[in-house]
């Protein structure tokens, strides 16, 4: 199954895509997406329902977030009512090493992306400060990195041990599904997200021609 875990929509507020010209596009270009995941930027929409679109064109659409911390942009899966009251999303100089134990305890997942992007990726701060220990799983493959940031999210990858997930992060519609992750167990919601995650049924994927 392959999911593409960083998308953002008209919420974020540098989003230009509708989430239904997203559904629109996969099926137009029969791309090998079967779902995508929202990850706005320093929120998590709980207004959207999506599930009409799900049922019309047969796409999963999930609903995750983007936060800011010390050591660069993180996505979080698996977010829930005890997560949004463990920090807050909203800001932009979140402590990393608490994100990821807050999301963790609270039954979700913390994932740095885009790690070896200047300012916001991980492998700068890496550099400059040294590691965090809590990290486990980085974003290798993005559908928006420019020349030589992949290759230094998979380094870091391999040097620490992390496994790696891929995802487009699209802001515009034909930017949906040009890095995915492939999941080895079938994926119906964000708690099954959240278990593959944890149990490491997953491999990053570029489907850029």
């Amino acid at each position: 199954m392959n999911l593409d875990l960083h998308s953002h929509s008209i919420k974020s507020d540098d989003g230009r895509a509708k989430v239904e010209n997203y559904c629109e596009w996969i099926r137009k270009k029969e791309l090998p997406l079967d779902g995508f995941v929202l990850t706005e930027h320093r929120q998590f929409d709980d207004e959207s329902d999506y599930r009409n679109l799900e049922d019309e064109y047969g796409i999963l659409i999930l609903k995750a977030s983007e936060v800011e911390t010390d050591y660069g942009h993180v996505l979080i899966f698996g977010v829930n009512t005890d997560m949004r009251h463990a920090y807050d999303f909203g800001a932009i100089n979140l402590s990393l090493d608490h994100v990821i134990e807050a999301s963790e305890r609270c039954g979700g997942m913390a994932v740095p992306c885009h790690p070896g992007r200047p300012n916001v990726g991980l492998a700068a701060h890496y550099h400059e400060r040294g590691p965090v220990n809590s990290v486990t799983i980085i974003e290798t493959r993005n559908g928006g990195s420019r020349a030589g940031e992949d290759e230094a999210s998979i380094h870091l990858a391999e040097a620490y041990g992390y496994r790696g997930v891929g995802g487009s992060d699209a802001h515009l519609v034909s930017q949906i599904g040009k890095c995915a992750t492939r999941f080895d167990t079938p994926i119906r919601n964000e708690a099954d997200l959240v278990a593959a995650l944890k149990n490491g049924d997953f491999e990053a994927v570029s489907c850029q021609t």
